[in-house]
């Protein structure tokens, strides 16, 4: 028997919600049980960030960097930053600088942040919008970027109609976990079942959702 040589099953929102309610034991009947479903379903998303880095939802975001300036506005929807690097551009040459992040207490305790040079230190104010702040402030003497790899927050979903910011590997967890968020509200008695089949198939994605770069682990030997 022929297979169908396709490869691109995805649950739309709708889908996702009437899968959810039957894994709940219940039925979708009106159009409040839609719109309470896709709630929690952007309330799920939000715990996700939580659980650590999705690696879809990293974009590479740059800022022009202006020469006196060492604070930066990011996008609300940018919850963290993964890596960053200064570019430092002199005519037709480029040079990027890995950034070292540090924290608030070192940021604080530097005592003068007016210092202008080459940025080399970052720190992320982590507030409602994020709020770069750079060491030492930027100079005029080259044209500067900063080029981070952010953590951006899933689209949100607002319509039955669309489909979900997830990969297909996540699809599984994404029904399981709605029909849990439902079952608290609706079906209260099946909540621990779901609850548990939500957290294994969440973390078994979540392990395989990683890099497969090769990583070298070099002793240091101090003499």
């Amino acid at each position: 028997m022929a297979t169908s040589g396709t490869k691109t099953f995805q649950l739309t929102i709708a889908d996702t919600i009437e899968e959810a309610y039957e894994l709940a034991g219940l039925e979708l009947r009106t159009g409040y049980d839609a719109e309470t479903a896709r709630r929690s379903l952007n309330i799920m998303f939000a715990d996700w960030s939580n659980r650590g880095v999705n690696l879809w939802t990293i974009e590479q975001v740059t800022t022009n960097l202006t020469s006196g300036t060492n604070s930066y506005t990011l996008n609300s929807y940018d919850i963290d930053i993964v890596s960053a690097i200064v570019r430092q551009i002199d005519g037709s040459t480029t040079t990027d600088i890995q950034l070292t992040r540090i924290g608030r207490t070192e940021y604080l305790s530097i005592p003068d942040k007016s210092t202008t040079g080459r940025p080399t230190q970052l720190f992320l104010d982590r507030q409602t919008t994020p709020v770069v702040k750079l060491w030492p402030t930027p100079d005029s003497t080259y044209t500067y970027r900063l080029i981070a790899n952010t953590i951006q927050r899933i689209d949100d979903v607002t319509a039955s109609a669309q489909d979900p910011q997830i990969p297909s590997r996540f699809m599984p967890c994404m029904a399981s976990g709605l029909a849990y968020y439902i079952a608290l509200k609706k079906n209260p008695e099946k909540a621990p079942m779901l609850k548990a089949e939500y957290e294994e198939l969440f973390n078994r994605a979540s392990s395989e959702d990683t890099d497969r770069a090769i990583v070298q682990l070099v002793p240091r030997i101090v003499s």
